[in-house]
């Protein structure tokens, strides 16, 4: 995240948490739901160097989450559950919340499965077939395991030269944003050469980062299983869709589906994009996903679930939950909507 974008976010949440606006706010911007955003529940490293915080959370901020939502009268349900809700136009119901998980984490079914089964709360994970292959690249993961290992980076990215030392904490932590700032910025082929080489460099092979941190299928095999889960498409290997010639792009969504179906028997009938932003997915991949089939498909663009969404439900708006904003009362002015309603100028559907 660009850091004016950052300090933007920060001011933001530090005017609601002062003046309590969202409370006003809230009975015109909170909707008729939320799609919750999660991908890694870990326990926190504490060793300075935690590049890929923004999409980590700990299990005891998790189970605070789900705690919280049910203390706020939001019903947690299915995401099938609460597109009936939209479809049907019952905007008279408590608020739900739907829980989604990205990319098929292992922690999933290590840390976050046992406290979603204790609160009994149903969940869809999107899954990203190469992921599960060990095939696909965990790319920002990568370069943190890189950045972590060596005491110097001398790499170009982006058409510039980064060189620096990285023999802190410190110097780690400034290194990765500076070259994950390049490499975001970078197509997927360069972007993924430029990271194996600091692999290479480092000593570690990428796909075998992938299946140390991701489900393999038989353990997806078992999650598919739990009443409580929902197996989603999240493409075969987690592209910028929005990048891609379109055959290439309906390719990744639709073989993503049949990977699923073939591994697991089952059919997915939601969808994700990956990254989810106006870069990574727009007007041509909402088209692309109700052609193939799917029921729904979730973006990252930030904003609550109004009834309007019935007609966009292959451009559906989610909350992340943020590693950076850890604390009940971040996630309290969160679920408000007021944040999201100032974000997208008013706009309830802002997609």
């Amino acid at each position: 995240m660009a850091n004016w974008r950052r300090l933007a976010i920060d001011a933001g949440m530090a005017f609601f948490h002062a003046s309590g606006a969202h409370r006003l706010a809230e009975p015109f911007t909170r909707g008729v739901g939320v799609i919750l955003t999660f991908h890694s529940v870990r326990p926190r490293r504490d060793d300075g160097f935690e590049p890929n915080r923004p999409i980590e959370i700990t299990p005891e901020f998790f189970e605070a989450t789900l705690t919280h939502l049910r203390r706020r009268g939001f019903e947690i349900i299915t995401l099938d559950a609460a597109l009936a809700r939209l479809r049907e136009g019952d905007s008279d119901r408590a608020p739900f919340a739907v829980l989604s998980f990205d990319d098929g984490y292992r922690d999933l079914a290590v840390h976050a499965l046992p406290i979603l089964e204790k609160h009994q709360a149903p969940f869809v994970a999107y899954v990203t077939a190469g992921f599960a292959d060990g095939s696909a690249r965990l790319w920002w993961a990568e370069l943190e395991q890189a950045i972590r290992r060596l005491d110097r980076i001398d790499v170009v990215a982006g058409g510039l030269r980064i060189a620096r030392a990285t023999t802190t904490a410190a110097l780690k932590q400034a290194a990765f944003a500076d070259l994950y700032a390049r490499l975001d910025a970078c197509e997927d082929d360069e972007r993924l050469r430029i990271v194996a080489a600091l692999a290479a460099q480092a000593g570690f092979e990428p796909e075998a980062l992938t299946r140390e941190l991701c489900l393999g299928w038989d353990e997806l095999r078992m999650l598919a299983r739990r009443p409580l889960a929902t197996i989603g498409a999240h493409t075969l290997n987690h592209p910028r869709l929005a990048r891609l010639a379109r055959a290439s792009a309906c390719e990744e969504m639709a073989e993503s589906r049949r990977r699923l179906r073939d591994e697991l028997g089952v059919a997915a009938a939601h969808f994700c994009y990956p990254y989810g932003n106006r870069a990574a997915a727009g007007e041509r991949e909402f088209a692309l996903a109700a052609t193939l089939g799917f029921e729904s498909a979730a973006t990252t663009r930030p904003g609550m679930i109004f009834p309007a969404h019935r007609e966009r439900l292959h451009a559906l708006p989610r909350l992340s939950v943020n590693g950076h904003y850890q604390s009940v009362a971040a996630l309290d002015i969160l679920l408000s909507g007021a944040p999201f309603a100032l974000m997208n100028g008013g706009r309830r559907v802002a997609a």
